[in-house]
This record gives structure tokens, sequence and C-alpha cells, in this order.
């Protein structure tokens, strides 16, 4: 049968796009459908914006340090609407980048909502389209849990766009999202407090980088509840909000921002019309290769719930493209020491195991722990300290994890994936000389065994 398209990619975020794009230069015919903004949530509402913010909240910190390096400077004044008028342009500009991207790759765009009708046919905005080959890769969004006053609470979505800084914020949740947006808020200026429903909040990071994180967060005065979780929101007549906590308390604020969780974005897909299955936490279904169940789709991305980061998205859309189309070129993902940063404040920084997955795996560790006041804050009153560690194989001397709290974790934890990705030993680390004066030398000066 001759169909409409090689490949038919429902998406254009990350991870669409990287297989929409690839799969053109390989030869394939390829359409790709959006309804909402290209680029995905990273672009839009996620990664890129998210960072242009964390930005701006980090000019609070170097106009605190400057006095000690004999800078005298007027009383700052930050205006939200100048961030957000500029974040926006900056947005647009990407968007302009990823349609050019695809429309000079020879990809045809459709503009608007798909549906699938079948194994092998789409429909958007009334027209159906047939392909050999259907991509989702829908990605995720943003859920608040179905409590009374639900609709009065904001998500990463709209907190992009609110029109004014609230001058105080609960955010609720203790994961990435939740941490990074209490600091990009408490550093613009609002009173902020994170609420968790959990004993310690990032779940799943190394304990030791928890920990630090939430001494240092107290230190910059957030408010950090946990163990607590809220049971209702209510307008207040001054229009801010009331929240009524599970323990009877209650806390005001102008803005309850909640970050607790994404789902898959499979709203009006049509998948009842296919074969394709989902997993019992209502990801889509899929094999090694991102197969469905339905054997002429695939997916990919935070639609199947397996490393929700952008860059694993990018890496799965050009397994998929090389696989259909470049099968000489073909490797498979390797999610084993994916780098990763909470753009927190400060930042972390982590690649491989944590401590506690490494002594749960079965292996005998050694634990490398340095904690100390960064060079540059020595010449003010700041007494924040940086984190680093390394979580070491204690029979083969191989390095199976390493983790940062301190500024630039994330720019450092890079160079280090690398070395995680080759094998480095412990030994290798010793014999690398360090670049000075550094914080990040201190990977390569950790000598003496913490634990």
């Amino acid at each position: 049968m001759a169909y409409d398209f090689d490949l038919f990619v429902i998406g254009a975020g990350s991870g669409g796009v990287r297989a929409a794009r690839f799969a053109a230069g390989f030869g394939a015919k390829v359409a790709v459908a959006e309804s909402r903004y290209l680029g995905g949530t990273c672009v839009n509402v996620g990664c890129v914006p998210k960072k242009l913010l964390v930005y701006g909240a980090h000019v609070a910190d170097e106009l605190e340090q400057a006095a000690g390096f004999g800078w005298t400077l007027e009383e700052g004044h930050f205006d939200w609407g100048t961030l957000i008028a500029n974040k926006n342009r900056e947005i647009e500009r990407l968007n302009g980048i990823y349609r050019n991207l695809l429309v000079n790759s020879g990809v045809t765009l459709l503009q608007g909502h798909a549906r699938i009708t079948g194994a092998n046919e789409v429909e958007v905005e009334g027209q159906r389209y047939t392909a050999a080959t259907i991509l989702i890769a829908t990605g995720g969004w943003p859920q608040v849990p179905d409590i009374p006053g639900k609709e009065l609470a904001i998500t990463s979505n709209e907190a992009f766009y609110l029109k004014a800084l609230p001058r105080r914020v609960l955010v609720v949740g203790g994961g990435y999202i939740a941490v990074e947006f209490a600091g990009i808020f408490q550093g613009l200026g609002a009173a902020t407090t994170l609420l968790y429903r959990g004993d310690l909040f990032l779940r799943g990071f190394d304990g030791s980088v928890r920990t630090h994180l939430k001494e240092e967060l107290e230190k910059r005065g957030m408010d950090l509840q946990f163990n607590a979780d809220i049971q209702r929101i209510d307008k207040l007549d001054d229009g801010s909000l009331k929240a009524t906590l599970k323990d009877g308390r209650e806390l005001v604020a102008d803005c309850i921002f909640y970050a607790t969780g994404r789902r898959p974005m499979l709203d009006n897909l049509g998948l009842e019309n296919t074969g394709v299955e989902l997993d019992p936490r209502g990801f889509i279904r899929v094999d090694e290769q991102f197969q469905t169940t339905e054997p002429s789709i695939l997916a990919i991305g935070d639609v199947i719930g397996r490393v929700q980061l952008t860059p694993v998205a990018l890496a799965e859309g050009m397994a998929v493209a090389r696989r259909l189309f470049k099968p000489e070129q073909y490797r498979p993902v390797d999610y084993q020491n994916i780098p990763t940063a909470v753009f927190s404040q400060p930042p972390i920084g982590t690649v491989g195991l944590t401590e506690e997955q490494a002594l749960a795996a079965g292996h005998k560790v050694q634990i490398f722990e340095s904690r100390f006041r960064a060079m540059k804050l020595t010449l003010t009153d700041i007494q924040e300290k940086t984190l680093m560690k390394l979580v070491v194989d204690a029979e083969t001397d191989k390095v199976l994890g390493c983790h940062m709290v301190g500024p630039d974790a994330g720019e450092i934890i890079q160079g280090l994936g690398i070395a995680l990705k080759a094998g480095a030993t412990k030994q290798q680390f010793d014999e690398t000389i360090g670049v000075h004066p550094t914080a990040a030398e201190e990977f390569v000066t950790m000598r003496s065994v913490t634990r």
C-alpha cells in the first residue's frame, strides 16, 4: 500500500522534531503535527524559560556579593514585566528556529490537533493522512490533585505568564520543578514557602545532596514545610488564597504553585482506535526500540515515562530515525550515567549512582565527601557551602557516582559524565591535575575516605 508519509510525528517537541528532521534527512517523507507550540514543553514552558528566570533570580546573589569586591551599588529594583517580556521575545525567536529546522529539512508541518483514527491513519483538522509509521511524541502535562479549590492554583504552564510577581508564594511539591521554582520566586523577592508531603524533597537523589540543599535553603530564609499537604484552597475577600492543610493549619499566600507530577498528554489522541496499550502508571507501553503494542506506532519522550529529560527525548528521537531509515547508524539509547542538573539555588549536578543506589546494588563502597566555602565568598559575609561527593566501588576502584551542590554544578558535572561513561577509576581522578583555583578541582583532590 502507498502511504502519504513514511513517518507521521505527532508532537513538535524536542524528541518529535529531532526524529522528524533526521528521518527527512535520511530520505524519508515526513510530516509533523503540532497543536500548541513548536519546541514543546522545554522551549516554551520548561527548561529554557525556567533557566532564564533562574538567571534573573541569581542576580540578587551577585548584587549581595558585590560589596565584598569593592562595588558600591545603588539599591536595585526588579521589574517582573521586563523579565517576562524579554523571555517571551526569546521564546518566539526559538519557535521560529524550530519552524525553520523542520521546513528546511523538507518536513511537512501541520498546525492543528492530530488524532489517530487507525493503525496507519491520522486526522488533523478534518483532513486524513496515512503513514507507514506513526510516532507519538506528545509529551507530558502538569497535574494538580483533585482537591476543593484546585482551580485557584497554578502550575508551571501558567507561572511563566503571571502578570506580576506574587508577594507571597506557596510552592507545593518535592521534585526538581518545585525546588527550582521555589528558588526562582524567592530569588526575585517573593516570600516563599515550599511544602511537601514527604520527609524530605528530591526523593531519588543522593541523601547527602538532599540534606545539604535543605540546609542551604534554610540559610537563605526559605520556609520549608515537610510532612504537610493541602486539603483545600479558598479565595479570601482581599484576593489572597488560604490553604487549609490536612493537619488543620492554615497558610495564606497570593499564589499557590503546584508541581506535584506530570501525566502523559494523551487527550483526544485516539488511542482507542489502535492496539496501543498503557502501562500501570498510564504511560504508553513500549519495548526497547520504542515500539508500542501496535506494530505501526512508536512512542518516545515524556509520554513513555522513562527518563523525562529533554536530552533523553532527543536521543530517543535520533534512535528512532536511524533505526527506521538509516539502520547502519543505529545504536540503542543508553540510559546509564545520564548527567542531570537541578537549577535550584544553589544548583545541583549529579551523574551515576547515589550512595543509596550503590549499596542497594550490592557494591561495597567508599565515600569521598567535601564541604567547603567557595573562594568567591571569602570576601563576603555569605556562609553558603558547596558539597562535592564521589561514590567509589571499593573493590574495583571505579567511580560509580559524582554529586555536587554549589555554583556551576551543572556545568561541572557534564565533564564528569564523560569520565563515568568511560569507566574512570578513583585513581584516574587522583592522577588528573586540577585547574587551580577552581571549585571543580576538588573532585580530583579528595584523598581521604569519609566513610
